[in-house]
C-alpha cells in the first residue's frame, strides 16, 4: 500500500476530495439498510401511505447520489493514477533509450521486454476500480459501527465473520506468492522461445528444428499452466469461502437475531435491516481479497523496474570542442566482457591522427565491433582512456559526440519510420539538396525512384525486410548525415555486391581527401591499400599495432 500512499501524496487536494466522495457515498449506501427497517417499523406497523412514499423518494435520491459520488470518484481515482502511471512508463522508456549500453548489454532482451510489460500490471493494480476498493475498505468500520448501534450482539457477529474473511483472504494471498513469481519467471522462458520462433523461422525450417523447439516451448508452457492453475485454483477457492462466509454470516445474524426478536430485544425491522449492513460490511472485505493477486504482480513488477532504473544513464552535459580535427588516441586500452575468462583486449595504445586512415583486422569474434562501439562511446572500456582532441571520452557529451562522428554499423539497424527521418536522426535540420547529394553518393537514387512515396517510403520491421545491399547503403547515407571529421566504419562492405563495394570505396576515398580521419574495420583490399595505421585485434591479449611504410620517392626524399 506504500505506492498507493506515495499517488495519493503527489496530488494532495484530488486525493482529499477523492476521500470526501468515498464518505459520501458510504454514507450514502446506509440509506437501503435504514429504508428496510423503517418501512418494516413504522408502514408496516401503521401502514400509513405517506410515510412509504416518504420514504421511499428519500432513499431512490440516495441511491441516485450514491451513484453521483460513486461515479465521481471514479473518475478521480483515474486522475490520481494518471500521472504516476504517464512517470512509471516515462522512465522505464527512458532507461531503454538512454541508459548505457554497457549496462543494457548484461540484461537479456527477453527480460527488459518482461520489465516493459510489468509497467501495464502496475498500472491495472491501481486503476480506479481498484483504488476504490481499497478506500471502501475502511469503511466497513462504519457498517460495523451502525450495526453496533442496533444490536451489539450482531455487531459482534459480524465483527467476528469480518475478521474471519480478512485472516482468510491474507492467508491465500501468501499461498499464491510462490506460484506467481515462478509463472513470471515461467512466462520469461516461454517468451524467449516464442521469440526465437518469430525470428529465426528461416533456421527452424532449413534445419528441421521445429521440433525441437516445440518441445522446449511445450515444457514451459505446462510449468505455467501447472502454476497457472494453482493460483486460479485458489482463487476459486478463495472466491467460493468468501461466499459461504457470507451465507454463514446471514444465517447466524438471522438465527440470533431471531432469538432477540422472541425475547422482545430487537424488533424485526432491526433485524433485517442488521442482515443488510452484515453483508455490507463484509463486502469490501471480500473484493480486497480476491484482487490480491494484482497487487502481487504489481509489487513484483514494481520491484523488477526500480533495479531497471538504477541502471547508469549516459550524460546529458559534459565538454565539447568548437572544432574537432578527427584526431584519436587510445592509451591503454583494455576491455573484458563479464563473465568472460579473460579480456578480449589489453594495453592497446596508438595515436591516430586527424586525416589518416586506420585499419582493424581481425577474425570474427576478435573484438572489432567492441572496438567501434568503444570509439563511439556506446560502451566504456574497462580500463584506459579514449581521447578526441585530448578530451576523454567519459567527459565529453555523448550527444555532441555522435554529431562528430560518421558512422556505420556492422548490423545496421532503423527505426519504424520514414526514409527521411531515419536518415536525418542526428542532422533533422538537413536541407532536401543536402539529402539528395548523399543519396547520390551512397546510390541510392534508383532505390528511392522506385519506392512508391520517395523519401516518405515507410520502413517497417526496423529494416529488416530490406534487402541486405539497401540496409547497408541506408545505413551509409545516415552515417554520411553528420558531416563529422571522424569515420567509423564497420564492415562497410560486408554483404554488397561490387557495385556497392565501388561506392563505399569511392565514399572512403572523397572523406580521406577532404580530411577526414578514417577508422574501418574490414577485408577490403581497395580499403586496406589506403590505410596509414594497421591494428591486429586478433593478436592477444596486446593487439598489433603496424604503421604502413612511405612510398619509396618520399622515404628517398626524406634521407
Amino acid at each position: 500500500m506504500k505506492e498507493l500512499l506515495r499517488r495519493l501524496l503527489i496530488r494532495p487536494g484530488l486525493s482529499i476530495e477523492l476521500i470526501l466522495a468515498s464518505l459520501f457515498a458510504n454514507l450514502l449506501a446506509l440509506a437501503p439498510p435504514l429504508f428496510v427497517i423503517q418501512v418494516l417499523n413504522r408502514y408496516v406497523a401503521h401502514g400509513v401511505d405517506s410515510t412509504l412514499m416518504t420514504l421511499t423518494i428519500g432513499v431512490v435520491i440516495a441511491v441516485a447520489l450514491e451513484f453521483a459520488f460513486r461515479q465521481v470518484r471514479n473518475r478521480l481515482a483515474k486522475g490520481v493514477s494518471a500521472k504516476p502511471d504517464q512517470q512509471i512508463a516515462q522512465a522505464g522508456f527512458g532507461v531503454l533509450a538512454t541508459a548505457k549500453a554497457g549496462a543494457l548489454d548484461r540484461l537479456p532482451p527477453g527480460q527488459q521486454r518482461e520489465i516493459m510489460s510489468g509497467i501495464d500490471n502496475i498500472r491495472n493494480a491501481y486503476g480506479a476500480a481498484n483504488i476504490s476498493t481499497i478506500l471502501d475498505l475502511p469503511f466497513a468500520l462504519l457498517f460495523l459501527g451502525v450495526l453496533y448501534l442496533l444490536t451489539p450482539v450482531l455487531g459482534i457477529i459480524a465483527t467476528i465473520f469480518a475478521a474471519i474473511s480478512l485472516l482468510i483472504g491474507l492467508l491465500l494471498m501468501a499461498t499464491i506468492r510462490q506460484p506467481t513469481r515462478q509463472l513470471t519467471d515461467t512466462a520469461r522462458q516461454s517468451n524467449l522461445v516464442t521469440g526465437t520462433a518469430i525470428q529465426e523461422r528461416d533456421t527452424l525450417r532449413a534445419f528441421n528444428a521445429g521440433n525441437f523447439l516445440a518441445t522446449a516451448w511445450q515444457g514451459q508452457h505446462d510449468k505455467a499452466q501447472s502454476f497457472y492453475r494453482s493460483i486460479i485454483s485458489k482463487q476459486g477457492l478463495l472466491a467460493s469461502l468468501s461466499q459461504s462466509i457470507v451465507g454463514l454470516m446471514s444465517v447466524t445474524t438471522m438465527s440470533i437475531g431471531a432469538i432477540l426478536v422472541v425475547r422482545g430485544d430487537l424488533d424485526v425491522g432491526a433485524l433485517i435491516g442488521a442482515n443488510i449492513l452484515a453483508a455490507r460490511a463484509l463486502q469490501p472485505i471480500s473484493r480486497f481479497a480476491q484482487i490480491g493477486e494484482v497487487f502481487l504482480k504489481a509489487k513484483q513488477s514494481s520491484a523488477l523496474l526500480s533495479e531497471f532504473l538504477k541502471l547508469p544513464r549516459e550524460a546529458e552535459t559534459g565538454s565539447a570542442k568548437r572544432d574537432y580535427t578527427g584526431a584519436l588516441e587510445l592509451r591503454d586500452i583494455g576491455f573484458i566482457y563479464p563473465g568472460a575468462t579473460g579480456p578480449l583486449f589489453e594495453s592497446l595504445n596508438v595515436t591516430i591522427p586527424a586525416g589518416s586512415i586506420c585499419v582493424i583486422n581481425g577474425s570474427n569474434g576478435a573484438g572489432k565491433t567492441t572496438l567501434a562501439r568503444l570509439i563511439m562511446g556506446i560502451i566504456e572500456p574497462n580500463r584506459g582512456q579514449i581521447l578526441a582532441d585530448g578530451l576523454e571520452l567519459r567527459q565529453v557529451q555523448p550527444e555532441w559526440w555522435r554529431q562528430q562522428v560518421i558512422y556505420m554499423p556492422q548490423e545496421p539497424g532503423f527505426l519504424n519510420a520514414t526514409i527521411q527521418e531515419n536518415l536525418t536522426l542526428n542532422a533533422p535540420e538537413t536541407e532536401i539538396g543536402r539529402l539528395n547529394q548523399i543519396i547520390d553518393a551512397a546510390g541510392l537514387r534508383k532505390f528511392l525512384d522506385e519506392t512508391p512515396n520517395g523519401f516518405e517510403t515507410q520502413i517497417t520491421d526496423n529494416g529488416r525486410k530490406l534487402a541486405v545491399g539497401i540496409r547497408r547503403r541506408l545505413a551509409l547515407a545516415r552515417a554520411l548525415m553528420t558531416g563529422g571529421k571522424l569515420v567509423v566504419l564497420d564492415e562497410p562492405t560486408e554483404g554488397l555486391d561490387g557495385e556497392g563495394s565501388k561506392v563505399v570505396s569511392a565514399v572512403v576515398s572523397n572523406l580521406h581527401k577532404q580530411g577526414h580521419t578514417i577508422i574501418a574495420t574490414s577485408h577490403d583490399s581497395n580499403i586496406i591499400k589506403q590505410a596509414d595505421i594497421f591494428i591486429d585485434i586478433s593478436s592477444k591479449p596486446v593487439p598489433e599495432i603496424r604503421h604502413a611504410e612511405p612510398p619509396k620517392s618520399e622515404a628517398a626524399n626524406e634521407q
